[in-house]
C-alpha cells in the first residue's frame, strides 16, 4: 500500500507539536475525547435540519479501552464519522479544522458547541504513541476506511470492515524511556483521572471497563476482581444548571471536589451571562488562608473550560492579584484559543470576562459586609492584609475599587469598623483620620503620643499590620478626609493657651533643647516641646513622610537601605521629669547628658525601637539609683 506523505508545513508542523506545542503529555486524552464529542454532536446539528436523522441521546457515547497486554489504547465514539476524503483532507493537512468547516457549511452561529480543531488535537496522540490508527466509517456511507501513520514519515488510507457509523483511535503505546513512564497511559486509575480532569464534563458518557474488588458470591471472606463499564464523568456541570435547582450544599461539594480548598467555602457566586461574551462561572471566596498563601509557591487563577472542557487549570489573567484568594472556575465559547487550546490568546473577550469577574466579587464582598458582618470579618481576618496589599500595589491604581472594603480596629469600637463608619462618626471640629501603628492593640493602648487625640475624645485606628501605613499613605485620604498619624508633627488639634504655652516654653527653655539636641547629634532632628503628652515624660514624633513603624519595616527588609525617621525627641514640660532636667542644666552638665540620654532611649523602648547600646543604658539606669 502506498504511503502519503504529509504537505511540508504540515510535517514540520507535526514535529514541532510533538516536541513543543503541548506542555504535558496526558492532553493528548483530553483532545482526543473532544474531537469525539465534536463528532457526536455534528450528528445532532444534523438531525435539527433533516427530518430523515432521529437523534437519541442515549444512543450516543465515548469509549476508552486499554490493552497492557498489546500496549494499545483506543478511543472510540458512535459520532457522524469520515469519508476517505474527509481523512485526506482533516488527518491529512495538519491544523485544518473539521469542525471549523462543518460549522461553516452548516451556517452554525460562531460559538455553538463544536470545540474541535481535529487535524491539531489528534496529532497530539504522536507523544505517547509510536503508531495511531483510525477506523471510520461516515453516516450515510456504506464503506469504512482505515488511516494509519507513524508519525512525520506519512500516512495510508485503505478500506476497512466496520458496521457501525463512527470512529475509533487505536495508540500503540510507546515503550517506557529513562525520562518517560508510558505504562500510565494504559492503566485504569490514571486514565479515569486524567479524564476527570479535563473532560468531566463532556455532555456525552465516556465509558470505561473498571475493575473492582467485590465478595464472591455465597462468601463474605473472598474476593474476585470483576469489571463492569462505568460512566466516568459527570456530564452536567453544576454551573449550567439552574441556580434555583441548588442548594448550598451543592456548591460546598463540587468545591470539595473540586479541591479548591479543606475548608468550607464563606460565600459562593455563581455567575451566568449571555451577552457581548457568554460564560459561566462559580466563584468561591475561602474561609480560610491557604498555608502557602504569601510564598513563592502558591498560584492564583481559575480553572477556565471552553464548553465544558478544561483548557487551563489556572488562569491567572482572570483574577487581579487583590482578589487572588477567589478559587473557582470559568466556562466560556466564545474566547479564541491558539493551536494547542492550552494557551489563552489575550483578546477583548478574556479582558471583558476578567473585568465583570472583578465587579461581582467587589459586589459580593460590599454585599457580605453590609448583610453578615461577622461573616465579612471571618473573611477578612483571613484576606484583609491582601485588600491592603491592593491599595498600595500599582501606585495606588486600584484604591478606588478596594477602600471601601477595608476595616481597622478602633479606639472606641473596640472591633474592626470601616472608613466609612469611622468618617460618618467624625465630630464637627476632628480635622483628620488619626491613626497609630504598633505591634499589638495593647501596645498602641500605651502609646504616649494618643493621649492628647484621646483625650479629645477623637477615634483613633489601630494599625498592626506591616502594610497598613505604607498603604494609607498611598489612599491619603478618605471622603476628603486626610489620614494622620498621631505621632506626626502636627497634630491638627488646637490646645488652649492655659493648658501650654508651647512658644514660651520653648522659648525660655532654647539652650536646653539645643544643649539635647547636639548630645544626641545624629539620632534626633530635633528637640521640642510637646503639645500631645500629659502623663508620659517624653515620646518621640517624625517630621517628613517616612513614619517609625515604616522604618521598622524597611529595616527587616532584605534590600535595606538604612532608610530612617527624621525623630524628634518631644518632652512634657509639665512633667517633674523637666524641672530636673532644668536644675540640673543650671548646675551639672553631666547629668543633663545622663538625663538626656535616658529619656531618649526610654522613648525608644516605648516604640518597639532597640537602644542602640544596652550596656551603656543599664549604666546610666544605675547612675540615677546611687
Amino acid at each position: 500500500m502506498e504511503k502519503i506523505q504529509f504537505k511540508a508545513e504540515s510535517k514540520r508542523l507535526l514535529e514541532m507539536m510533538i516536541n513543543s506545542i503541548y506542555s504535558q503529555k496526558e492532553i493528548f486524552l483530553r483532545e482526543l475525547i473532544s474531537n469525539a464529542s465534536d463528532a457526536i454532536d455534528k450528528i445532532y446539528y444534523k438531525a435539527l435540519t433533516d427530518d430523515t436523522l432521529t437523534f437519541e441521546q442515549g444512543n450516543y457515547y465515548i469509549k476508552v479501552d486499554a490493552d497492557k497486554e498489546n500496549r494499545t489504547l483506543k478511543i472510540s465514539d458512535t459520532g457522524i464519522g469520515m469519508t476517505k476524503e474527509e481523512l485526506e483532507d482533516h488527518l491529512g493537512v495538519i491544523a485544518k479544522s473539521g469542525s471549523l468547516a462543518f460549522k461553516k457549511e452548516n451556517e452554525m452561529k460562531d460559538g455553538q458547541d463544536i470545540i474541535g480543531q481535529f487535524g491539531v488535537g489528534f496529532y497530539s496522540s504522536f507523544m505517547v504513541a509510536d503508531t495511531v490508527t483510525v477506523i471510520t466509517k461516515a453516516l450515510g456511507s456504506d464503506e469504512a476506511y482505515k488511516w494509519e501513520s507513524q508519525g512525520a514519515d506519512g500516512y495510508t488510507i485503505d478500506t476497512h470492515p466496520k458496521e457501525t457509523v463512527g470512529t475509533e483511535i487505536i495508540l500503540k503505546i510507546k515503550e517506557n524511556t529513562e525520562d518517560e513512564t508510558y505504562d500510565e497511559y494504559l492503566e485504569e486509575y490514571r486514565l479515569q483521572s486524567i479524564i476527570k480532569k479535563y473532560s468531566d464534563f463532556i455532555r456525552y458518557p465516556i465509558k470505561m471497563d473498571v475493575t473492582e474488588r467485590k465478595p464472591k458470591e455465597d462468601s463474605e471472606n473472598e474476593f474476585e476482581d470483576i469489571q463492569e463499564e462505568k460512566t466516568i464523568n459527570s456530564m452536567v456541570p453544576i454551573w449550567r444548571k439552574n441556580k434555583n435547582e441548588l442548594k448550598d450544599e451543592d456548591y460546598e461539594n463540587f468545591y470539595s471536589e473540586k479541591h479548591y480548598g479543606f475548608d468550607k467555602p464563606l460565600k459562593h457566586i455563581h455567575i451566568s451571562v449571555d451577552g457581548a461574551v457568554r460564560y459561566n462561572a462559580i466563584l468561591f471566596i475561602p474561609e480560610q488562608i491557604p498555608f502557602d498563601y504569601y510564598s513563592k509557591e502558591f498560584e492564583k487563577g481559575l480553572e477556565l473550560y471552553s464548553n465544558g472542557v478544561l483548557i487551563m487549570e489556572k488562569c491567572a489573567d482572570l483574577l487581579p492579584d487583590y482578589f487572588s484568594f477567589v478559587k473557582g472556575m470559568v466556562d466560556s465559547e466564545d474566547l479564541s484559543l491558539n493551536i494547542s487550546r492550552e494557551i489563552l490568546q489575550q483578546d477583548r473577550q478574556l479582558k471583558l470576562i476578567a473585568k465583570n469577574i472583578k465587579n461581582k466579587i467587589k459586589s459580593q464582598l460590599q454585599g457580605l459586609l453590609k448583610d453578615d458582618r461577622e461573616k465579612y470579618k471571618k473573611f477578612y481576618e483571613s484576606f484583609g492584609r491582601q485588600l491592603k496589599y491592593g491599595v498600595y500595589s500599582d501606585y495606588g491604581s486600584h484604591k478606588d475599587v478596594l477602600q471601601n472594603l477595608l476595616m481597622f480596629y478602633s479606639s472606641k469600637e473596640k472591633e474592626l469598623v470601616t472608613l466609612d463608619e469611622y468618617v460618618s462618626r467624625m465630630p464637627e471640629d476632628q480635622k483628620y483620620i488619626y491613626y497609630a501603628s504598633g505591634e499589638s492593640h495593647e501596645r498602641i493602648e500605651k502609646l504616649p503620643q494618643t493621649e492628647i487625640v484621646a483625650e479629645k475624645g477623637y477615634e483613633i485606628l489601630y494599625f498592626t499590620d506591616e502594610v497598613d501605613e505604607f498603604a494609607i499613605r498611598v489612599l491619603t485620604n478618605f471622603k476628603e478626609k486626610e489620614f494622620r498619624s498621631v505621632s506626626s508633627g502636627d497634630l491638627g488639634i488646637e490646645v488652649k493657651e492655659s493648658e501650654t504655652d508651647t512658644e514660651s516654653e520653648e522659648k525660655d527653655n532654647k539652650d536646653l533643647f539645643e544643649y539635647m539636641k547636639t548630645t544626641l547629634s545624629g539620632k534626633v532632628k530635633d528637640v521640642r516641646v510637646s503639645k500631645r503628652l500629659k502623663t508620659h515624660p517624653v515620646c518621640l514624633s517624625t517630621d517628613g513622610e517616612v513614619s517609625i513603624e515604616m522604618e521598622k519595616i524597611l529595616k527587616s527588609m532584605p534590600n535595606n537601605q538604612n532608610i530612617q525617621a527624621e525623630k524628634v525627641l518631644e518632652i512634657n514640660t509639665n512633667h517633674e521629669v523637666f524641672k530636673s532636667l532644668q536644675e540640673a542644666f543650671e548646675t551639672d552638665k553631666e547629668k543633663v547628658n545622663l538625663y538626656t540620654n535616658l529619656l531618649y532611649n526610654q522613648a525608644l523602648l516605648i516604640e518597639g525601637l532597640p537602644v542602640n547600646d544596652p550596656v551603656e543604658f543599664t549604666n546610666d539606669i544605675c547612675k540615677i539609683m546611687v
